[in-house]
């Protein structure tokens, strides 16, 4: 079953590239793996998939030790601070940074390992209650511009979780802004940011998401099935 979804969420994805005129290689894949199984990250990994996305710093740090490690970590759930340290230096990117707060303990706990950390900045677009992230574009940009200024840390994008809809098309006008968003931010010259990392899209959506410019989509369900909470 794995084989055949991860072959149909590759076509998707080219066809995706293919309508908005974009390169295959513009678009990361990123097998969010929460909940699952060892074994069936390893099958995963088997097929070829190496950059996974986990929502919890335990279930990252007891997977990143057992698990081959030319796999590229992405914590995408909510970070809280206390968790910071264990996983600075064993992710690949942290796409869930929400507060200046958290950045400054990113980049304290950074500095404490000799590492820099590219980090995403989140972006609640629909200003949901129940998410994390900032709601407002003047809120982002600032953020963006106090979290420059810190060591260790590099800002290289926006992520944003768009809301659960039954028709992906609703979510087009949040990714676009999202898009243009990032385009105002790249338009400051801010120094150590660059908004190249667009993290936007998933099973239900990421489609639409890829013609609107993510550069990399969070898809857990259509690869890895229905997830089973009831084992956690």
């Amino acid at each position: 079953m794995l084989k055949e979804n991860l072959e149909s969420v590759e076509e998707k994805i080219q066809e995706a590239c293919k309508k908005s005129g974009r390169n295959r290689e513009d678009v990361t894949l990123i097998a969010v793996s929460k909940t699952k199984p060892v074994e069936t990250l390893q099958e995963a990994y088997d097929l070829g998939v190496r950059v996974f996305g986990e929502n919890k710093v335990q279930e990252l740090t007891e997977k990143y030790e057992v698990m081959p490690k030319d796999m590229k970590w992405h914590m995408i759930g909510h970070l809280q601070r206390n968790k910071v340290k264990y996983i600075v230096d064993k992710v690949t990117l942290i796409h869930s940074v929400d507060s200046l707060r958290l950045a400054e303990t990113i980049s304290r706990e950074a500095e404490k390992k000799g590492v820099t950390v590219p980090i995403l900045i989140e972006v609640n677009i629909a200003g949901e209650e129940t998410k994390f992230g900032l709601s407002s574009k003047e809120e982002v940009i600032s953020l963006t511009e106090q979290i420059a200024a810190l060591p260790n840390l590099s800002v290289k994008g926006l992520m944003t979780v768009a809301p659960p809809v039954k028709d992906p098309e609703e979510n087009r006008p949040f990714f676009r802004e999202i898009r243009q968003l990032s385009v105002d931010i790249t338009n400051k010259n801010i120094d150590n940011v660059s908004m190249e990392i667009l993290s936007m899209g998933m099973t239900n959506d990421y489609t639409v998401a890829i013609e609107e410019g993510a550069t990399m989509v969070r898809v857990g369900t259509g690869i890895f099935g229905a997830r089973d909470y009831s084992k956690k």
